[in-house]
């Protein structure tokens, strides 16, 4: 029978207006446990379920975490071909990450059981964020299955104002508007302390304005006192799940058997013939040469304990192999390689060490090794994201690349993996703060971290590559990024924080604390656990002994680099962004893309006009230096053109053609207008286009220019004509055929080559300049002398009234007079808003 649904709430502590709640009971009832968290309208149900079997020879807890970000939980449409969810986004794979850290550590020793938890997002509603709901929601649900699982964890997110205020549940917006967030996971320990087991924090995009204009800034002062905060909201979370648990009822927890690593009588056989022997290659500072102890190890007490099960011993070593690493940190303060515990291993810095890359740096500490490698785009390179959240466009981009080779193994090479995606999350997640703004420096940023080595920490050995590889690209970031590894051992309520891990360190060890910053702040952190929690005291102190290590990494990373080339590397392309009118933006656009289009062919170099709906955005990109600076020139020269002389001639192309005459460009951002009474001289024409095509050149020569700024043009090659105030009476051609017209040319088919009578090629005029195919003393049933119609159209007598008999006679050899300000202001704003 199913249970009734229940729901517990509790208001934010310190944000009264925000309503946490979690329900059971009313979906997924068939899983071993489902909850639904809500905060605001933004809804996650996620359930917990586990195998009733152990699987077979697993050598570890089989969890498995994910994340269903539905898209209408935003109210939208997936934009894949099949308008269907696909693969896990990248954001959705990170939540994933953060829910199964804090969880992991809760299950029991031993237990191979499957256990599956999966968090559905119902509704986002563009102001909460649902990753902290999932992660207390899947607490509560595993409290409620019949799973084993030693909980609750309750979870916060708190945001960093520019006041100095930690803010729990900040919205998207109050997120942004501070300069750093922290996401804190723990849980209650038997003395009813909140104890940390896992962190997850990053700054915000654009915290040094707010730093510069006073913001505090965050170090690790700040940071350890964020930790201490956290706890409140943390147990406000924990407390929540035990009232749900209370009301709705937890499932009777399934028997499981215990996968045992070794047994007691093995790890003695072991301990009794190998100590020793571990002892003395656990002194072995290279990592390959050790390994090959390790194996050879391995291999002789297998052969001595042949009765003994293979896989046992292995787990007995392993066993013991860690507690002789732990005892010699606890009692002598020394490392596997030799160490004390804040010492770091030797650094290396190089840079330009990629010949065509945009900017490269060559980051080495110890054994690991890692490229990082810059490559600079324009901001229409950036990365559109189709996902649930606000967030829908990405310009700095990191990712990581952790090959077989760099462990001196074999393996597959396909796709990123989880571990890859939040190694370059977190590493870009470093540096985001520091890069400038995009009104500053207009570039989309790739940059790809290929982990040549990795002995530890490779994830902050890509944090320092990064800032190596931005300043040799001449990117301004606002200070170098360095990232350091901190571990730790406990036994016995004793905490020593060693610095700089080795990869046998982190397995071995009982936390991994990554601390990102520059030498004045934090810019990003995580950590995780492998015990039930941490206290934030030790937390607080480890940070202190990041710090120390981070000054001297920085310290080796100047060497090679100090800061930021003053260029953007020769090889990158050199990008200029203004802003401009947002009502220029057709002029420089043109009819169809033409003006920009003809710059950019032109010039070589890209050009893009975007708008904020306020002010228009101009950006040129070119690796040529001089392409950039000749666009730049030539739209300026359209937002304030240059006035023509009266009276000057000009070279101008035809940009547009109507039925009243052709406008002509005669610079960037002037046109002119030619009338169609004096595109043949003081000779009638029909059609403009019978004379000109758009894309002919044309010598023109100015003729006026009105109050408003318009031009009124005329053909060079007519200007005596024109100006001489006589010419025939009809305005019909004189018989007089023009030969080559000096000054026109059409691109690529050169001037238009006329016969002996004036006729133009194509055309058969015959001796009187008559044109092929039109008889213009009939033309076509016009009867120019009788007036009326025969068969077809009756012309204009115009001697004897075939036209307007109350038009007043035109005096022979006077020149009409045309007004174009109409047609040209018509023309000019449909042309500039196409």
């Amino acid at each position: 029978m199913t249970k009734e649904a229940k729901s517990v709430s509790t208001e934010i502590q310190g944000a009264d207006d925000k309503l946490f709640t979690l329900e059971a009971g009313k979906m997924a009832n068939l899983a071993g446990g489902s909850v639904i968290a809500t905060m605001g309208r933004t809804q996650v149900l996620v359930t917990a379920t586990g195998a009733k079997q152990a699987r077979e020879n697993a050598s570890f807890f089989p969890l498995t975490v994910d994340v269903e970000e539905r898209m209408y939980a935003a109210g939208k449409i997936p934009g894949s071909f099949f308008r269907r969810e696909g693969r896990a986004s990248e954001q959705a794979i990170l939540v994933c990450r953060l829910l199964d850290r804090p969880l992991r550590p809760n299950f029991p020793d031993g237990f191979r059981n499957e256990v599956h938890v999966i968090a559905t997002v119902l509704a986002a509603d563009q102001a909460n964020q649902y990753d902290v709901l999932a992660l207390n929601a899947a607490s509560a649900a595993l409290m409620l299955s019949d799973i084993p699982f030693d909980g609750p964890v309750g979870a916060v997110r708190l945001g960093y104002s520019t006041d100095g205020e930690w803010i729990p549940f900040p919205t998207y917006e109050e997120g942004q508007e501070g300069t750093f967030e922290i996401v804190v996971a723990g849980r209650e320990t038997s003395t009813g302390d909140i104890a940390i087991s896992m962190v997850e924090a990053g700054g915000v995009a654009g915290s040094i304005p707010k730093y510069e204009a006073g913001a505090p800034k965050v170090n690790e002062t700040v940071l350890g006192e964020g930790l201490e905060a956290s706890k409140a909201w943390i147990r406000q979370a924990i407390d929540l799940q035990h009232e749900l648990v209370t009301s709705f009822g937890a499932k009777p927890k399934m028997d499981y058997s215990v996968t045992a690593d070794t047994t007691d009588e093995v790890y003695e056989a072991v301990a009794a013939i190998a100590t020793d022997r571990v002892k003395e290659a656990m002194t072995i500072a290279d990592k390959m040469k050790r390994q090959a102890a390790e194996g050879a190890i391995k291999s002789a007490v297998r052969e001595e304990l042949s009765d003994h099960d293979g896989d046992l011993i292995g787990g007995a070593l392993r066993k013991l192999t860690k507690k002789v690493v732990r005892d010699r940190v606890l009692n002598e303060g020394i490392r596997m390689d030799g160490r004390g515990p804040a010492d770091l291993r030797e650094l290396k810095s190089e840079i330009g060490v990629v010949a065509t890359g945009h900017g490269s740096g060559l980051f080495q500490r110890g054994d690991t090794q890692v490229l990082n490698v810059t490559t600079l785009g324009t901001g229409r390179m950036d990365q559109m994201i189709d996902g649930i959240d606000p967030v829908s466009r990405k310009r700095y981009m990191h990712h990581y690349n952790f090959p077989p080779y760099c462990t001196g193994e074999t393996g597959f090479m396909r796709g990123p993996k989880r571990r890859e995606i939040g190694h370059g999350a977190l590493a870009e997640r470093a540096l985001v703060p520091v890069i400038p703004d995009f009104e500053d420096f207009p570039y989309t940023y790739r940059l790809v971290s290929e982990v040549m080595a990795s002995n530890g920490s490779s994830s902050m050995a890509s944090v320092c590559g990064s800032s190596l590889s931005l300043m040799d690209a001449g990117v301004p970031i606002a200070a170098p990024v360095a990232g350091i590894a901190m571990g730790l051992i406990h036994e016995d309520g004793k905490y020593i924080p060693i610095t700089d891990i080795l990869g046998a360190e982190d397995a071995m060890g009982d936390m991994d604390f990554k601390v990102c910053g520059t030498a004045d702040f934090v810019t990003a952190l995580q950590m995780d656990t492998k015990i039930d929690g941490i206290p934030a005291d030790v937390l607080a102190a480890a940070l202190q002994q990041a710090l120390d290590a981070r000054m001297q990494v920085l310290a080796n990373m100047a060497e090679a680099i100090a800061e930021p080339r003053s260029e953007v590397n020769e090889n990158a392309p050199q990008i200029v962004s203004f802003e401009i009118p947002i009502d220029k933006i057709g002029e420089i656009i043109g009819p169809k893309g033409k003006v920009i289009n003809a710059m950019q062919a032109e010039t070589g170099a890209d050009i893009s006009v975007d708008d904020d709906g306020m002010v228009g955005v101009v950006s040129i990109a070119s690796a040529d230096r001089n392409a950039v600076a000749e666009a730049e020139r030539q739209v300026k020269l359209i937002l304030d053109p240059p006035t023509p002389e009266m009276g000057a001639t000009y070279t101008g192309r035809v940009v547009n053609i109507t039925n009243f005459g052709a406008f002509v460009n005669i610079m960037p951002g002037r046109d002119g207008l030619v009338h169609i009474s004096k595109i043949g001289g003081k000779r009638r024409i029909d059609k403009v286009e019978d004379e000109l095509s758009l894309g002919d050149t044309i010598e023109v020569i100015v003729e006026d220019i009105d109050p408003n700024g318009k031009i009124s043009l005329m053909p060079a090659e007519f200007a005596d004509e024109l100006n001489s105030g006589g010419g025939d009476d009809s305005g019909e051609s004189s018989g007089n055929g023009r030969g080559d017209r000096g000054g026109r040319s059409r691109e690529g088919g050169g001037g238009r080559d006329r016969d002996s009578g004036g006729g133009r090629g194509g055309r058969d005029r015959d001796s009187g300049g008559g044109r092929g195919g039109r008889d213009r003393g009939a033309r076509g049933g016009r009867d120019r002398d009788g007036g009326g119609r025969d068969g077809g159209r009756g012309g204009r007598d115009r001697d004897s009234g075939g036209g307007r008999s109350d038009r007043p006679k035109k005096a022979a050899g006077d020149v009409e007079v045309v007004s174009f300000n109409e047609a040209f202001d018509a023309e000019q704003s449909d042309r500039y808003k196409d």
